[in-house]
């Protein structure tokens, strides 16, 4: 088919009105910007208002035979930002799709469609009174509930496995029709937003981290506020910490004293929260280890820092901290706990030693664990954004953290997700495996291991570069491309991936991916939605 642009805007005009059809070079100019070190530009950019012009941008675009790439808020950093997967894309972008439908305090859940924000949905809740929280993610209150989920991310809270507390999915496909999942297809249906599964085969996986269409509404479980809550972080010293820490979090999650997502994240990731290495005077290469033995004293951290919440009744909580303290003090682990009652204590007392080195020190880490215990409870931050700052020439924005957009603001940094068994042993031979090869491209190595379930661990790893340094770029691609094919050789397969590798996933795999195609083509036979978009490339079946 003859692809012809200037008609098919035509047609998404007809749909969506001439404001909200965008080719001008400004407009795809930040579309195009991106944290990776380069990405496919769209052909235009489509603004629909609700799921009626979905369907007609759908439409159009089978006329016109040019694929839609659907995005929420296109703040996916890291892993594609706002960017399609291929050249030849027309963004289809859902960020005005931003009602909350539904609040049900009584079942703890809401109805929201994809353009809704953890800041929205977090503020809502806070102005219903505070009795439901949202798990929220490190991303900020910019980024959207909707895509993340989507992508299958986690959180923090015992909700923190985000996949598993969702359902009631309205999609609409690659040929315009309009699906809802679980019981929600049945008009009368009363328990459409509590049971996930329907009756018959359950599909709501299939739109997960697929191209098989565009979901325009989803209800997501909220958690009912705890009568009691406390954030505990504990600091490693050593290195070597590392594998017995995993192994007791294993244990501790497994008999449920911890149900929280947990995260144990390297020294770097607390230096980068509030220094860059412009700041540091690195900016050329990585840190020596002399350097950064000298940020952990100087910042007062181990080599390695957990926190987690825990949540219940004022005797379950306690009940917990003292499981914790008898699994931490065989190791020497020194923990912390933090309460609101002791954030209030602190802010008094802490301003009048902030003229000594050690009040300096402690008001930085109050910031810091501040944020954290209100993540914990579903309040998102973009302090944690910072990170992503680490190699931008300029450091941190003025403004930050009021505003923050990695993308807009040149920040380069690619993600790496591997996910493994939940054993000290299987963490020790993923470091063993990319720690070198991080080194070996001259890039910081950055890394969080997190508790997604009781079984299984995520490493979220994060090569971090000088976007206007083009070899710094190219090392940075280089880094990733060896860390990515040793990941997948030895086993470490990633949760998910950024746009880069989408097309790189079917190696070894038995039968499955094929399958996956032929679903896609039953759903999308013109290849209207994503193409590419965890599609991966197959070799030419046998005569």
């Amino acid at each position: 088919m003859a692809v012809d642009l200037s008609v098919a805007l035509k047609r998404w005009t007809a749909v969506v009105g001439q404001d909200r059809v965008f080719a001008d070079e400004a407009t795809l100019d930040r579309y195009a910007a991106s944290t990776l070190p380069r990405a496919p530009r769209p052909l235009a950019v489509l603004r629909p208002r609700n799921r009626e012009e979905v369907v007609g941008c759908v439409a159009a675009a089978r006329r016109s035979g040019i694929p839609l790439y659907p995005i929420s808020r296109g703040k996916n950093w890291g892993y594609g930002d706002a960017c399609p997967v291929r050249e030849g894309q027309v963004v289809l972008d859902l960020s005005g799709m931003d009602r909350i439908l539904e609040v049900d305090q009584t079942l703890a859940y809401a109805v929201i469609e994809p353009g809704v924000t953890q800041g929205q949905l977090a503020e809502r809740l806070e102005a219903l009174g505070g009795a439901l929280w949202l798990d929220s993610t490190g991303a900020g209150p910019d980024t959207s509930i909707a895509g993340n989920i989507l992508d299958r991310g986690f959180g923090h809270t015992p909700y923190g496995n985000r996949p598993q507390f969702v359902c009631g999915l309205e999609v609409v496909t690659g040929t315009g029709e309009v699906l809802r999942t679980g019981l929600g297809h049945y008009p009368a249906a009363r328990a459409a937003a509590t049971f996930p599964y329907g009756i018959g085969p359950s599909l709501d996986g299939l739109f997960l981290q697929s191209n098989f269409g565009i979901v325009t509404r989803l209800c997501v479980w909220l958690m009912p506020r705890p009568e009691a809550y406390a954030l505990f972080v504990c600091s490693l010293p050593r290195d070597e910490d590392l594998p017995r820490a995993v192994d007791t979090l294993r244990g501790l999650k497994l008999d449920g004293t911890l149900r929280s997502v947990v995260h144990v994240g390297n020294d770097l990731r607390l230096i980068s929260s509030g220094r860059t290495a412009a700041s540091l005077g690195a900016e050329g290469g990585a840190l020596s280890t002399a350097q950064r033995e000298a940020l952990r004293r100087a910042a007062g951290i181990g080599a390695w820092t957990f926190a987690g919440g825990l949540y219940g009744d004022p005797g379950q909580v306690g009940a917990a901290l003292r499981r914790l303290r008898r699994s931490f003090r065989p190791h020497g682990w020194q923990m912390n706990v933090v309460t609101s009652r002791r954030l209030d204590l602190a802010d008094r007392v802490l301003p009048l030693a902030g003229r000594f080195r050690f009040g300096r020190q402690a008001l930085g880490k109050l910031r810091a664990v501040r944020g954290l215990f209100n993540l914990n409870r579903g309040m998102p931050s973009r302090q944690f954004l910072a990170g992503a700052y680490w190699k931008r020439r300029q450091g941190l924005p003025e403004d930050f953290p009021a505003r923050a957009d990695p993308a807009l603001d040149n920040c380069g940094m690619l993600w790496l997700s591997p996910v493994m068994p939940m054993t000290g042993e299987q963490a020790r031979e993923l470091l063993a495996l990319v720690e070198p090869l991080f080194a070996e491209h001259g890039f910081d190595f950055f890394v969080t291991f997190s508790t997604v379930n009781e079984r299984t661990l995520a490493a979220v790893m994060t090569i971090a570069f000088d976007k206007e340094n083009e070899d710094e770029r190219r090392r940075a691609e280089a880094c990733y491309e060896s860390c990515f094919g040793a990941l997948m050789r030895a086993g470490f397969i990633p949760y998910r991936v950024g746009i880069q590798s989408m097309a790189d996933l079917a190696g070894g795999s038995q039968g499955y991916w094929p399958l996956v195609a032929k679903l896609r083509t039953a759903l999308d036979p013109d290849g209207v939605v994503a193409p590419g978009r965890y599609q991966p490339d197959l070799p030419a079946p046998e005569a």
